[in-house]
């Protein structure tokens, strides 16, 4: 279980570490057929913990942020490769780093409170940790550049999600999947399918607008997309007025966006080298995106 709920579950290294531990635990636990992954209170997870990251590195302890993402990216990695079945269960927030990691399992179970979305691009960063992937088997450009927000009947709607389930049965789901006795995954679908339930997508909701969105995302640049919508970009500062540098979009040089992609030479600076799990993952990828 992701605890934290004073923080809406938020991601820290403490959080990561307990999850690798167990994960590992489990996935050599033959007791253990299946995993449940879920948030306390109201929230599945709501990403990694940025204040701790950022305070961390202006107060000169930048290698914190170093290793918080290393494990957090091998907690994907994990989870993505892992031997038995993972079930997510969000009902709540799933965002940032917290959608990236309920992505990689292979149930991912919605329900009416589910909200999913990618923040990130509202304090000027880009989607990581994997989010690559699955946006990009999505209307991905809309999504990755205007952070929108998905509900339950979306996120089934547009594949992020395989079941939707109204909250009222969560816990007897749960329950249920406690007392499973077997590994096999039409087993687990089976089961999950009794308790699940059609979800349709609201009537303003941004899956009604599709053709629109296509049209105005499927240009080449940044700058094409904006003169299409005509719109400006959504504010976030408390008094609307966020200092952007640079200011301009048509500021930005093609060596500053270089820029963020260039290896880092630093003598602390280690390349993250993932394991090679391609023998343990199951042949699952149905269920997954």
């Amino acid at each position: 279980m992701l605890n934290r709920p004073s923080k809406l579950n938020s991601l820290n290294h403490e959080m990561v570490s307990q999850l690798l531990r167990s994960l590992r635990l489990y996935e050599n636990d033959s007791s253990v057929k299946l995993v449940i992954l879920k948030g306390n209170a109201k929230a599945f997870c709501s990403g990694g913990d940025v204040l701790a990251t950022v305070t961390c590195s202006l107060t000169g302890h930048w290698t914190y942020p170093l290793i918080f993402y290393r494990k957090a990216l091998t907690l994907n990695h994990l989870v993505a490769t892992y031997k038995k079945h993972v079930v997510c269960l969000i009902d709540g927030v799933a965002m940032g780093g917290g959608a990236t990691l309920s992505m990689n399992a292979t149930f991912r179970i919605i329900t009416e409170n589910a909200i999913f979305a990618m923040p990130e691009v509202h304090i000027g960063h880009f989607p990581d940790a994997g989010a690559s992937y699955f946006l990009s088997r999505l209307p991905g450009e809309y999504l990755g550049l205007t952070g929108t927000r998905l509900k339950g009947a979306e996120m089934l709607a547009c594949g992020l999600a395989t079941h939707f389930i109204p909250s009222m049965r969560l816990q007897s789901l749960e329950n249920a999947l406690q007392a499973v006795t077997s590994s096999n995954v039409s087993t687990i679908a089976t089961l999950i399918e009794t308790f699940a339930n059609k979800a349709y997508a609201r009537k303003n909701s941004s899956f009604m607008r599709l053709e629109i969105i296509n049209k105005c995302f499927s240009k080449e640049t940044v700058e094409d997309i904006i003169h299409t919508l005509g719109s400006r970009a959504k504010l976030f500062d408390k008094d609307n007025k966020p200092k952007w540098e640079p200011s301009k979009l048509e500021l930005v040089s093609e060596e500053m966006v270089d820029q963020c992609f260039k290896s880092v030479n630093h003598d602390e600076w280690e390349r993250l080298q993932l394991p090679d799990r391609s023998n343990n993952s199951q042949s699952i990828t149905s269920c997954k995106l």
